[in-house]
């Protein structure tokens, strides 16, 4: 029992060592066995159970620790791919630093134009254009060397004196200036810069002379004011707009939100787009009728409120002008609507028919749309006599020839009756004159077409028109004229008829100064009557008519009670001044020396 005892143990130390067991005999097998080797052999499963569950803990460990380590693995893979991104990102820095850099060389390269890629690409364009406006230039000032002038009211022509008389005038210093040829420094710095052509500026007065005679000289002068107005504001906004470019260059395209976007967009890169997009700014700006965006930067507000105080004077001056024109050419159609207003404020205070107000406003409306209005004595009265002449006869002489009795006459009476033609239009149913009225005019037809008609107004006898004249008779007072000064027929106007009128008065006042043509018209007038035995012979062949005598003697009486008037007023006036200048000799000569002296002191 000892020895199994002793033998136990070892076995128990030996697996608790992970030992093995060693080989026994079979008794001591079978002693073991009955002494309780079946529970050694359960603590040997537990022990070997025990180490298997160790091994898989360890195992579990190591994985757990590649696990950890691919970890790493993949964190440093990612740590270099992003150092690798931030090495990368900048290198594009580096790159984009050196463009930068390119593009301010670049910069510093190009031309000082505000749209470089107008400049470059039609350089031969602008050659040729700027040559063309020289050429012009220089045929100007040859023309202006050459221009005549006034001395003492006849023009000179001398080529010496015109060329000493231009070099005294300013604009031959602007022609010199304009005329200097800096172009030539192109040779040197290239087409590409249009400041060398500054000096080209001076010929501005020149052109401002040439808007000023033409709006003088030409037919439509308001429509000339305003397409010159309009090609100012025009120029103004354009260069405005060139300015905001060049100003937006300058602090760099993008850069803030006032300025110009960035030209790297395919969209905002086109020159048409750069252009029209400062123009459409410009615009907006100078007329004050848009939003623009704020400015950033102390420059941009400078800009901005320059922009805006020129942009109230345009705005001013556009309202002013335009207001101004427009009032112009609608002068004569306001005063025609307020003549119109009077008379029917008149016919409505007075309770006219309404029958007869249809009428009146219905002529009104006729001589509108046929621009009958104007009152050519109003029109004409600040020409000369001759100018005011010259203009009648061209408009007048032909039709005042129609009349038989005025064809022989000398042109001097045609110029002074002439003068003396009145327009009248009548409406359609006007009776002209009427059987038995006493004829103080006489009249010819410019347009329309007039009736005889009878005493009812409805029969016609004979149609007149345009040429016709009457009542020529009845003006020139012959004697044994059955008819008198009396009208023989009834006239009337069928539509609207446009006449001239000379009164028997301007005729008779013409007459004075041409007593031959006075008689020779009395002749011819006097053998139509005859040839229509429409005189009495008999008193025709007669003296002078006392009745005539008296009318004469009665304005010689009449005249002479003026003279005498006028000549008492002026013999009052002589008086009282008289008076006047006694009264201060008499005050002066009642002052002593004294006074005069204290007077003296006083002054």
């Amino acid at each position: 029992m000892a020895c199994t005892k002793s033998s136990n143990r070892a076995m128990h130390q030996k697996l608790k060592n992970g030992g093995r067991l060693p080989s026994c005999s079979l008794i001591d097998s079978f002693s073991l066995t009955t002494s309780g080797v079946i529970p050694l052999y359960k603590m040997t499963l537990l022990v070997h159970s025990k180490k298997e569950d160790k091994k898989e803990e360890i195992k579990k460990d190591e994985k757990k620790e590649e696990e950890k380590k691919d970890e790493k693995k993949e964190e440093e893979k990612k740590d270099e791919k992003k150092n690798g991104d931030k090495k990368e990102e900048k290198k594009d820095e580096k790159k984009d630093e050196k463009k930068d850099d390119k593009k301010d060389e670049k910069k510093k390269e190009e031309p000082p134009a505000c749209f470089n890629e107008l400049q470059e690409s039609y350089t031969n364009l602008w050659v040729f254009l700027d040559y063309t406006s020289d050429f012009l230039y220089y045929t100007d000032t040859f023309v202006r060397s050459r221009t005549g002038y006034l001395e003492q009211g006849l023009l000179v022509k001398d080529a010496k004196k015109l060329r000493s008389k231009y070099r005294l005038t300013s604009q031959f210093k602007y022609d010199i200036i304009s005329m200097i040829p800096t172009d030539l420094l192109f040779l040197k710095f290239g087409f590409n810069n249009p400041e060398f052509r500054f000096n080209r500026l001076c010929k501005l007065p020149r052109l401002f002379e040439f808007f000023e005679r033409t709006e003088t000289r030409t037919s439509f002068p308001n429509m000339f004011r305003i397409g010159n107005l309009v090609l100012y504001i025009l120029v103004i906004i354009h260069w405005n707009a060139c300015m905001f470019f060049a100003i937006s260059k300058t602090i760099g395209f993008g850069t803030d939100t006032w300025v110009y976007p960035n030209i790297s967009h395919p969209e905002y890169g086109r020159l048409a787009r750069k252009y029209i997009y400062s123009l459409y700014w410009s615009t907006l700006t100078l007329t004050t009728i848009g939003e623009t965006p704020a400015p950033v930067k102390d420059v941009e507000y400078l800009f901005v409120i320059a922009d805006f105080l020129t942009g109230v004077l345009i705005f001013a001056s556009i309202v002013g002008n335009v207001g101004a024109m427009i009032s112009n050419m609608n002068a004569s159609r306001a005063e025609f609507q307020a003549k119109i207003d009077s008379i029917k404020q008149y016919m409505q205070f007075r309770k006219v028919s309404k029958d007869l107000e249809a009428r009146v406003i219905k002529w009104f409306d006729y001589l509108w749309t046929e621009k009958k209005t104007c009152d050519e004595k109003e029109v004409l009265k600040n020409l000369p006599d001759k100018l005011k002449a010259e203009i009648a006869i061209n408009v007048h002489l032909d039709t005042l020839k129609k009349v038989r009795i005025f064809q022989d006459c000398e042109a001097g009476l045609l110029i002074e009756l002439v003068l003396k033609l009145q327009p009248q239009v009548f409406s359609p149913g006007d009776y002209i004159c009427k059987k038995g009225d006493i004829g103080r005019e006489m009249y010819i037809i410019k347009e329309g077409k007039l009736a005889v008609v009878a005493d009812d107004g409805v029969t016609q006898f004979v149609v007149l028109s345009d040429g016709a004249y009457f009542g020529e008779i009845s003006i020139l007072g012959i004697k044994g004229s059955k008819a008198g000064n009396r009208r023989t027929a009834n006239i009337r106007s069928v539509g609207y008829s446009d006449l001239f009128a000379l009164s028997k008065d301007d005729l008779m006042e013409a007459l004075t100064e041409y007593p031959e043509a006075k008689k020779a018209l009395e002749e011819k007038g006097k053998a139509i009557l005859m040839k229509d035995n429409l005189i009495d012979e008999a008193i025709a062949n007669a003296g002078a008519d006392p009745k005539d005598l008296e009318e004469k003697i009665v304005k010689l009486q009449t005249n002479l009670e003026a003279m005498q008037l006028k000549f008492a007023q002026l013999m009052a006036e002589f008086t009282s001044s008289q008076t006047r200048m006694k009264q201060r000799v008499t005050e002066m000569e009642s002052k002593t020396p004294e006074d005069f002296t204290g007077i003296e002191r006083i002054s």
